[in-house]
């Protein structure tokens, strides 16, 4: 089986985390595909038998749908992590639909190798159990925000999660979209992004949000994008550039220092 090049691990920041050991245990597996926005990578109740690491802009989107067609969003994922079996022990029914929210690339690897790679590696095992703890912190603070604060704030919320995610003021998000993932009506946000436009906060056009003034956005949001955003630092080391831009994730030492208590590193040590 062929190795994949080093740019499949350059454009996702869990992949870039990696040490060149753990890379060779991945670089077999991993598979680059295109998605287009819209796309499906997986449906709730369908079996997730593989790993999505979205590269470079690609955004993909968690999504809670109801039987009444409704839907609301639970986690927004970019190059800054992953969706599917990152958890698990194997293909498990999913509990979300997983859709691509803005398009580009996703590095893919089968669920059961990253399980194996997990098995063999401390280093890699941990950096993903620190993501996993982010991506569930994600979550839960979506469903608090959800239920506790009101739309203006969930709003700025998703808007400026998106963003760190993008690196650019320019978010290409429609209404429909954005009132989809907010879980209400499009008539509903029109209304909300026409105040926060006239607040000098944000700048609507056609299938595009700008951010006129992140500083004065992230004063008068809620807690929850900072909540998160400090999870992530704490947890999986992540750094963050001026503008929000999520850079590279680089976990705390402990997590280095778990490889050297890996058995198997420590015998291969004690055999040189």
């Amino acid at each position: 089986m062929s190795t994949a090049p080093e740019s499949y691990f350059e454009g996702n920041l869990l992949l870039r985390a990696l040490h060149d050991d753990d890379r060779a245990l991945l670089a077999p597996h991993l598979e680059r595909r295109e998605y287009q926005k819209g796309d499906t990578l997986f449906s709730a109740g369908s079996e997730v038998s593989f790993i999505s690491f979205p590269c470079d802009r690609t955004v993909a989107t968690l999504v809670i749908a109801m039987q009444d067609g409704r839907s609301a969003e639970t986690a927004t994922i970019g190059r800054e992590g992953a969706v599917g079996g990152v958890v698990s022990n194997g293909c498990l029914p999913a509990s979300t639909h997983a859709m691509v929210q803005i398009g580009g690339p996703v590095v893919q690897l089968d669920a059961v190798r990253l399980q194996e790679a997990k098995r063999r590696s401390a280093s890699l095992r941990n950096l993903f159990t620190r993501y996993s703890d982010c991506l569930l912190a994600q979550v839960l603070q979506s469903v608090a925000c959800n239920a506790l604060h009101p739309i203006e704030e969930r709003c700025m919320r998703w808007l400026l999660t998106l963003q760190d995610r993008l690196g650019t003021d320019t978010l290409p998000v429609t209404h429909e979209l954005f009132a989809a993932m907010l879980g209400v009506q499009r008539t509903y946000l029109t209304r909300i992004l026409r105040i926060l436009q006239e607040q000098g906060l944000v700048e609507v056009g056609r299938g595009r949000i700008t951010i006129r003034n992140r500083a004065e956005m992230e004063r008068v949001a809620c807690e929850c994008h900072g909540n998160v955003k400090r999870h992530f630092e704490t947890v999986l080391g992540a750094v963050y550039g001026p503008d929000g831009q999520l850079l590279r994730v680089r976990p705390p030492e402990p997590a280095r220092a778990a490889r050297s208590l890996d058995p198997a590193a420590v015998i291969e040590r004690a055999n040189r």
